[in-house]
This record gives structure tokens, sequence and C-alpha cells, in this order.
């Protein structure tokens, strides 16, 4: 894992660059940004826009508006919380892990993710210091549709299938047809685990697609672009997407843990329409028919508009969509060392064996 030390005295300055945004419009419906058509926008050798660089994800909005909070926020309101927020980092050397009001959406986060017992101190952690702010507006969601900035709740197919996994049998118990047999839990094989936790992808959809911050580290994203491909490489786990432009989809027989990802442009938007995912992502709690449609579009010559449509009938009984810019960045992408020096995963299976090894002393 990549670690980079976060000085509170730079951020306190960042904090004073944040106070001095101009004013921006905060009324009315979001209205949907034009990407911009200026022949001043950096551009390939095809014409198209050149979408080419290393783009900085780590923001402060979430993917859903929390409660009480208004679309959009004033500058005044924007810079209130953000103050609120840096002072709590610096005075929380650990992490947040009480049951108290949360003060911030990242209070949730860092509960989430175990807090300070479980889980990483704030060494660790390179956590965004600003708002999205799409068309002259301070975002407090990224989902735009529904506009309530919520994701539709579960349908009733979904909800019968989490049930229904939860009731898994082990293979075992499955082999010897035990009735009496309780549930699988989540630990009793490593297929069962996360897929972060395993390093198969990055955790929280950084891979995407769709693409979302992490809200913790590794935020950065870069793309790569030629005539007949895009690559979309992500900082954590290095997960690299491959967009195949002006291409047809693979037979629905292949699977793959990021999809399958087709490209066209549209006008100066890229658009990439992906579909045949496997049965194991499960981008929350979808299943292998998943649909998503994601627009890239420049804004100006440091910052791209990513918007994104997501929909799967088998989960959700209407699809759902959600924006955020993406700003360019000089940071550097690093080595991201999944698994070294993690014993968790070899240590939860020792634990089974000896578990079994000490069961089956007791039988004889």
């Amino acid at each position: 894992m990549k670690s980079r030390f976060f000085s509170w005295v730079s951020a306190l300055g960042i904090a004073g660059a944040l106070i001095s945004w101009t004013p921006l419009p905060m009324v009315g419906q979001p209205r949907k940004a034009a990407p911009s058509k200026s022949s001043s926008i950096p551009r390939m050798p095809d014409g198209h826009p050149d979408l080419q660089g290393t783009y900085d994800l780590a923001i402060v909005t979430p993917l859903e508006r929390l409660p009480g909070d208004p679309p959009f926020l004033t500058k005044e309101k924007a810079d209130e919380l953000l103050k609120a927020e840096l002072a709590r980092r610096a005075d929380d050397h650990g992490l947040d892990s009480g049951t108290g009001p949360a003060k911030s959406f990242f209070v949730l986060a860092e509960r989430a993710g175990g807090g300070a017992t479980g889980a990483y101190n704030r060494f660790w952690l390179e956590q965004g210091m600003q708002y999205t702010v799409v068309d002259g507006q301070i975002r407090t969601s990224i989902v735009v549709d529904p506009a309530d900035g919520h994701v539709p709740p579960f349908n009733a197919a979904e909800r019968k299938r989490a049930v229904s996994m939860r009731g898994v049998p082990t293979s075992d118990q499955r082999e010897n047809q035990d009735p009496t047999a309780e549930p699988a839990g989540a630990f009793d094989n490593p297929e069962q685990r996360p897929l972060g936790e395993r390093c198969i992808l990055g955790f929280g959809s950084t891979s995407g697609p769709p693409v979302l911050p992490d809200y913790f580290y590794n935020d950065l994203h870069q793309v790569v672009q030629t005539p007949d491909s895009i690559m979309i490489l992500s900082e954590m786990v290095h997960d690299a997407r491959i967009i195949r432009m002006n291409a047809t989809h693979l037979p629905k027989a292949i699977r793959r843990w990021m999809g399958d990802s087709v490209g066209h442009w549209e006008g100066d938007t890229l658009v990439i329409d992906t579909t045949n995912f496997n049965d194991k992502t499960r981008f929350r709690g979808s299943t292998e028919n998943l649909h998503v449609i994601e627009r890239f579009a420049r804004v100006d010559d440091k910052t791209l508009l990513y918007r994104f449509t997501v929909e799967d009938p088998a989960t959700w009984d209407r699809p759902w969509s959600g924006e955020y810019t993406w700003p360019l960045t000089e940071k550097h992408i690093y080595e991201y060392a999944c698994h070294e020096g993690n014993y968790a995963l070899a240590n939860i299976l020792r634990g089974a064996r000896h578990q079994e090894a000490e069961a089956a002393k007791g039988s004889k």
C-alpha cells in the first residue's frame, strides 16, 4: 500500500484557498453542463478531444446526499463545512468509531471501515478536501437522478436474492446433505471475502464502471488514449480497463470482472457502454446483467465531466445516474502492493483449520 504523509500545515493553506473561491450560483435545478466545443481544448491527431492525463478523484461530495442536505451548497456553507472537517481530522489522530451523531460524511465512511479499531490510523489516509462543482453548483451528491440524490431502493428480486445468498450452505454441508446445518458465514472460505480484501478489485468501485471516489486514499486515475482503444488505470489495486473503440460486445458467455467496455464518440463526448459482468462483481448488489453507460467530456483543458447511468432490472426498478468532475493533477501514481505484509486472510484460514482439528479431536 502506498503511503503519503498528510501535512496539516499544508491542509490549512488549502482551506484558505477554498475560502477565496469566487461566488457561484446556487439556485434552481441542476442544469446539464454542455461539454466545451472550444477549439482551444487539447485534441488528438484524429480531431477528438484529448482526454489523457492523471486525475485526482478525491472529493468531499458523497455518492448519496446526506439527510437534510440541499441539492447544492452556497460558497459560505461549503467553506464552513470544509473548515469543520479539516479541524476534525487534525484533532482526531485515529479514526472515528463512535456511535454518536456523525459530524461529516467521512465519519460515516470511517465507521463503516472499522473506525479506530481494526482499520487504518489517519497516517495512511489521503481524503479529499473539495466538493465537486458542476455547472457552477457545489453538489451535495454525485447521484443526480433520482433528484433526491439517492440510489433507488432494491426491488423485490434483489431483496429475495440477498436473503438467499446469506443462507447458502457450505460445499461440505451440501455434499453431506445435512438438514440441520447453519448457513455459511462470511469467513467460511476465502471466496466469500470481499473482492477488495482479496486484492481482486479496488473496493468502493474505484475500478468502475461506474468509477466512484474511494473516500480513503489512492484516488488517482490515468487515461491513455489511442484511436482504437482507451485505457483507464486506477491507482487502487492497479485495475486497468481497456475500452475497445467502435467495437461490438463480446459474446454473452464471456464475462469479466469489470465487464466488457466498448466506446464511441458522440461529437466531443466519449460514450462507453459496458455489459458482460461476471456474477461476482456485484456492484451495490447488482447481477451479472448490470449495464453501465459512461460519458466523458472536456469542460476545459484541466477538467473532465464524468457522467454515468446504471441499470439492472433484477436489482433496481429504474435506472439511476450520477455526475462529477475529474480534475487534472500532477501527482504521480505509485505502486500499490495490496498483499504485501497482509496476513489477515492467511490467519483466517489457519484459524478455521485449527477449529476443524479441535472439533475432530472432540468427536473421537
